[in-house]
């Protein structure tokens, strides 16, 4: 597992973050391959350059507009684009979950739908190269575990396409009202923009908190600095290191959902089942129902998913597809997760799947598939309390073979994962 730790003292924008990760040594290619496939091989330039800020050491990016500066775009447009882009499905969803978040924040502070925002309202194109660029750094270098110390906003006022805006920029504002973000003080800093939303926006769709780091030893750091002036250095460094747990234990992981929900009161139960079965395969995590009374006394269902948070548009898309609600409720929850694996476990009466979980002692808690245990009981005519028996005994046994993840498609899953 790749993880990587944010630390943000002064701010947090995406041209600091992009440099960053050349300062790791992420090929420029990496950067410049994705938004070519997208048509924008000739619109831009990356200025880097080696610079100190306050006798420290790190890279400064710059993007320039080509000769052929695309005009600017509405949200809907662009998605379409990234729809329809030769990139790796990865990519892709980091992509499109960053610039959905920057257009509901910016739609909910100027009132209008988030398709219409329009493409310099999410920072035009130095916001494309910087959140293409990013999310196909961290991929290349093979972080799926980021997590980031609170930035400072700022304070003041700062002058965007809208006239001049108070600081903290109302779009970062809404992003971290909208995913719990912690803000750092800005006490003590000069009026200035500290985090831009392109930056806060990356940070919310890759971190899994906003803390101080956990026990870890660094193996790499990279420097991207910042442009403004500071009674201090004006950088953040991105660290690519190892968790350091005493005694091989392990804390749970915080990380952020979406929860969609809806009312229903016009539906048959084998119309709600299909629902369901199409929210899980979309990619919520969970869905459930409950019971309920409406108004009039009419009983109903309310239909509850647990999604990621990129998943969530595609899935709202299903919602309208195969429900009859008219409405749909959402928020941001923060749920700890342990870390778990999938195993197949060889026992005398033949294979079974077992999920464990690893507590933070460091044990393994673990727990067969009741399927497998239905098969073999039918296989060998034993009651279920006997298979159970026999699959405890060869849990307990250290020379008992087990595989680190199962042949099922569908329910494959290799090593320790966080879902």
């Amino acid at each position: 597992m790749g993880l990587a730790l944010l630390d943000c003292p002064t701010g947090l924008a995406g041209n600091m973050l992009l440099a960053a990760l050349l300062d790791l040594g992420v090929p420029e290619e990496v950067i410049h391959r994705p938004l070519a496939a997208l048509g924008y091989g000739g619109a831009y330039a990356l200025e880097i350059t080696e610079r100190r800020s306050a006798g420290l050491r790190g890279l400064h990016l710059e993007v320039l507009g080509g000769a052929n500066d695309p005009p600017p775009r509405t949200w809907q447009a662009l998605r379409r684009c990234f729809e329809q882009a030769a990139w790796p499905e990865a990519l892709r969803s980091r992509v499109i979950a960053v610039f959905t978040l920057l257009a509901e924040a910016e739609a909910a502070v100027h009132g209008h739908a988030p398709e219409q925002v329009h493409f310099h309202e999410v920072g035009a194109l130095d916001a494309l190269v910087d959140v293409v660029g990013v999310c196909a750094g961290l991929s290349h270098l093979g972080i799926d575990r980021l997590e980031s110390t609170p930035p400072p906003a700022g304070h003041g006022t700062v002058s965007t396409a809208h006239g001049t805006l108070p600081v903290p920029a109302p779009a970062v504002l809404e992003m971290a009202r909208r995913r719990a973000i912690p803000l750092a003080s800005a006490q003590g800093f000069p009026p200035a923009e500290l985090t831009t939303p392109t930056g806060l926006a990356l940070a919310a769709c890759w971190a899994d908190r906003f803390a101080l780091p956990p026990a870890h030893v660094p193996r790499q750091v990279g420097v991207g600095l910042g442009s403004r002036e500071l009674d201090r250095p004006n950088l953040l460094r991105l660290v690519l290191a190892e968790t350091l747990t005493p005694e091989g234990a392990t804390q749970p992981l915080r990380e952020s959902l979406l929860v969609q929900q809806a009312q229903i009161d016009d539906a048959t139960p084998e119309d709600l089942a299909a629902l369901q079965d199409r929210l899980r395969q979309g990619g919520a995590l969970e869905v459930f129902c409950q019971p309920i009374v409406m108004k009039k006394g009419r009983p109903a269902w309310l239909v509850t998913a647990l999604v990621p948070l990129e998943a969530g548009e595609r899935l709202r898309a299903l919602w309208w597809r195969h429900s009859t609600s008219l409405g749909l409720r959402e928020q941001v929850q923060q749920r700890w997760v342990l870390p778990r694996r999938a195993l197949r476990l060889e026992t005398p009466l033949g294979p079974v799947r077992l999920k464990q979980a690893l507590l933070p002692d460091g044990r393994w808690r673990g727990k067969p598939e009741h399927e497998d245990l239905l098969q073999l009981a039918a296989a060998h005519d034993l009651a279920l309390d006997q298979v159970r028996a026999v699959v405890n005994q060869a849990l307990l046994d250290p020379g008992t073979p087990a595989a680190s993840s199962w042949d099922d498609a569908g329910d494959a899953a290799s090593g320790v994962t966080w879902r």
